[in-house]
């Protein structure tokens, strides 16, 4: 097993405002420093990261001084973290242009998983066709990731059409793209996170490790909210899961800080249940 974590916490998380305009140019991004928060998620003790697609674009015409720092922090590439509406046929040829510039800086700077998250919500409401569209784009993203040597893996999300555990049922049964839980969204939506854990291990080689504060809502460190972290490592466990385990936390005031509680955090559970990760 392999442990990694997400660097956006280190600025707020916004799209590229060229996107409104021109949907290929509409990356994720976190308005921080890329490289601190590859210096201090090594510091940490961290083995791996994720980055938004669009601050690993950040560098597509010279990757040197992002290979440089991931190389000095001794992190991996976990994955790379992109998304899209992909439910209107119209304009998927442009959103698919974004993902396969993605994939491709993706692959450049040796990252194990493509993360996807969207299926967008329609102002008159989600229609079971939406379910299908978002399914056939998936598998469209799997086979381009997989040209590149990357695993393409499901992301669900609040917000999208895909935020209980009947709906990633729904859009899963149509897929063969891999899933990647993300346990605080959803149990923010509602659902059981340790039961979906449980139902898709088979098609888990990632997870997204967070705690949740419902009121006011905000994401949480793991242990500070009312997410059952510990039910989710224990089905780990169970399982002998001998994938990536990612914590992420969208937003703190001390992100480093934040990564080194939730480091010695995962430690302790880990400890208690028998898992262990490849040292760095």
């Amino acid at each position: 097993m392999k442990l990694g974590y997400e660097s956006n916490t280190w600025g707020p998380i916004v799209g590229d405002a060229t996107g409104i305009t021109s949907i290929k140019d509409l990356f994720y991004r976190s308005e921080g420093d890329t490289l601190k928060s590859v210096r201090e998620i090594g510091e940490c003790g961290y083995q791996g990261i994720e980055i938004f697609d669009g601050n690993v674009m950040d560098f597509v015409d010279d990757l040197t001084p992002l290979k440089q720092a991931l190389t000095e922090a001794g992190l991996e590439v976990a994955g790379v973290y992109t998304g899209g509406n992909f439910i209107y046929p119209e304009v998927l040829p442009e959103e698919l242009h974004k993902v396969q510039q993605s994939i491709d800086v993706a692959a450049a700077v040796g990252a194990t998983f493509l993360v996807v998250g969207g299926g967008a919500k329609r102002a008159t409401g989600t229609t079971d066709e939406d379910y299908i569209l978002l399914a056939k784009a998936l598998d469209e993203i799997h086979d381009m990731a997989a040209a590149k040597g990357l695993v393409a893996v499901y992301h669900p999300h609040l917000t999208t059409i895909c935020e209980t555990a009947e709906e990633i049922d729904k859009l899963l049964k149509h897929s063969k793209i891999a899933f990647c839980p993300d346990i605080a969204h959803i149990a923010a939506a509602g659902s059981d996170a340790t039961a979906v854990v449980k139902k898709w291990l088979n098609r888990m080689p990632l997870i997204h490790l967070k705690d949740l504060q419902p009121e006011p809502f905000s994401f949480k460190p793991l242990g500070d909210g009312v997410v059952d972290v510990r039910a989710v490592v224990k089905e780990l466990a169970d399982a002998k899961f001998d994938g990536w385990v990612v914590i992420e936390l969208d937003a703190h005031e001390d992100p480093k800080g934040a990564a080194a509680l939730n480091k010695t955090r995962i430690d302790e559970l880990f400890a208690e249940f028998g898992l262990s990760y490849e040292e760095k």
